[in-house]
C-alpha cells in the first residue's frame, strides 16, 4: 500500500483504537512523529523517547495488523452509512476543539456538517421543557438570525430539540452532537428532524459505528458542544443534569455563558437562576447580550469585526511577532488557545498581552479572548 492519504487515514484511526491511549498521549504521538503512519513504523529506541511512552505501548505496536484490520472496517461502515471521519490532524477538524486537551482525536458526521464556521452558538437545557421555555429558546434562535449563527445542541427532547427546529425554521445551519454512533437516531422520535438538518448541518459523534449505547457517553458529548460554541445559552434547567455539566464544561472553557433566569418556584429554572448566582453565567435578557458580548456586527461575518492592519513586525520581540502573526491569522482566539498555540506560558503572556493593548495593537474582549486592535 503506497503512502496516500487513506493509508495515513488508516493508521490515525488505528493509532485511535489502542486501549487506553487517551487524547493528550495520541496528540504527544502525532506532534513528536508527524502522524500516526510514522509512529507504528519508527525504531523502538526513537519511539520510546516520545513523552508519555511506556514499555507497554511500545509493544502494543505489535498489535499493528489488529489494529489496521479494525480500522478498515470502521472505514466500511463510515461508507455504508454515509458518514465523514475526521481525525485530529485534518485541516477541516475543528479549531475551536484544537486547543482543548480532551477534545476527541476523531469525529464522525453525517450531512453537510460546517465545523468551522464564522459564528457559534449552543443552546441546551432540560428535557422536560416548559412552554415558556421552548417559546424563549424559538425566541433566542429568531433573536440571533440575522447574525447567521450555526445553532448547536444535543438533539435530546425538550430545549434541545427546539433550538434545532428554530433554527430550521429561521433558516440557520444547525449540528447536534449525539452521544451515540450515527447509524441510529437516538431519540428515535427526532429522525425526521435529523433528516431536516442534513442539507444544512447534520448530526456529529466520537463514537463509531456499532457503539452500544451507553448513558455515560452523554455527559461525554457535552464537552464537544461546550467546545464548539462561541457561546452557551442554559434556557431552562434543574440543579442537576446535562445542561448544567454543559454549562459548567463551557465555563472552564472560558467560554460565554448566558442562563435565561426563571421562576424561583420552578425546578428547571434552579439551575440557570445559580449559575447567575455564582456568576459562571451571566444573565441572558435578550440577542443584544450575545452580540455585545461577542462583539458580533451585522454584514460580512467576522471581516468586519478585525481590522488586519499593516505591522511592521521587526520591531518586536520574537513572542510579540508570533503573538501579533497569530491573531492577524485569526477572528479572535481565547488567552489559552493564544499560550497553546505560541508556546508562551499563560502568566508570560498575559503580560505581553497587556503591553500589547498599551501600545493600541490590539484589543480584549470579554471572555478572556483578543483580537487586532
Amino acid at each position: 500500500m503506497s503512502k496516500t492519504n487513506d493509508e495515513q487515514l488508516l493508521y490515525a484511526i488505528a493509532l485511535s483504537l489502542i486501549p487506553n491511549l487517551g487524547p493528550f498521549i495520541y496528540k504527544n504521538i502525532i506532534s513528536y512523529c508527524g502522524s500516526a503512519l510514522q509512529f507504528f513504523n519508527m525504531p523502538n529506541g526513537k519511539a520510546s523517547k516520545i513523552p508519555g511512552i511506556g514499555p507497554k505501548l511500545l509493544s502494543v505496536r505489535k498489535e499493528k495488523d489488529q489494529f489496521l484490520k479494525e480500522a478498515e472496517k470502521i472505514l466500511e461502515d463510515c461508507l455504508k452509512n454515509d458518514l465523514k471521519i475526521l481525525t485530529y490532524q485534518d485541516t477541516t477538524y475543528p479549531k475551536r476543539l484544537k486547543s482543548f486537551i480532551d477534545a476527541p482525536v476523531l469525529l464522525f458526521s453525517k450531512g453537510n456538517v460546517n465545523l468551522n464556521s464564522t459564528r457559534t452558538i449552543g443552546i441546551v437545557g432540560t428535557r422536560n421543557a416548559s412552554e415558556y421555555g421552548k417559546t424563549t429558546t424559538r425566541k433566542i434562535v429568531e433573536g440571533i438570525a440575522p447574525f447567521s449563527p450555526t445553532i448547536i445542541s444535543g438533539l435530546a427532547y425538550g430545549i434541545d430539540i427546539t433550538a434545532h427546529r428554530a433554527a430550521l425554521e429561521f433558516d440557520l445551519p444547525t449540528i447536534a452532537i449525539l452521544g451515540n454512533s450515527l447509524e441510529k437516531i437516538y431519540p428515535a422520535a427526532h429522525k425526521s428532524t435529523a433528516s431536516s438538518m442534513y442539507p444544512n448541518g447534520g448530526l456529529v459523534s466520537e463514537y463509531k459505528v456499532g457503539t452500544a449505547l451507553n448513558p455515560n457517553n452523554f455527559p461525554a458529548r457535552n464537552r464537544i458542544i461546550a467546545g464548539l460554541s462561541d457561546a452557551l445559552v442554559v434556557v431552562e434547567a434543574a440543579k442537576k443534569g446535562g445542561a448544567l455539566i454543559t454549562a459548567e464544561i463551557a465555563f472552564s472553557y472560558n467560554k460565554e455563558v448566558f442562563a435565561v433566569p426563571g421562576n424561583l418556584q420552578n425546578t428547571y429554572s434552579e439551575g440557570c437562576n445559580n449559575l447567575i448566582r455564582y456568576m459562571k453565567a451571566s444573565i441572558y435578557t435578550g440577542p443584544k447580550d450575545i452580540q455585545e458580548s461577542l462583539s458580533w456586527e451585522t454584514g460580512n461575518g467576522a471581516e468586519s469585526t478585525v481590522k488586519k492592519n499593516k505591522i511592521d513586525l521587526s520591531q518586536f520581540t520574537k513572542n510579540e511577532q508570533t503573538v501579533l502573526k497569530l491573531l492577524s491569522d485569526n477572528q479572535e482566539l481565547e488567552i489559552d488557545r493564544l499560550s497553546w498555540q505560541s508556546q508562551i506560558p499563560i502568566p508570560q503572556l498575559a503580560s505581553l498581552l497587556l503591553n500589547l493593548e498599551f501600545q493600541g495593537l490590539i484589543k480584549s474582549l470579554p471572555g478572556k479572548k483578543y483580537v487586532m486592535g
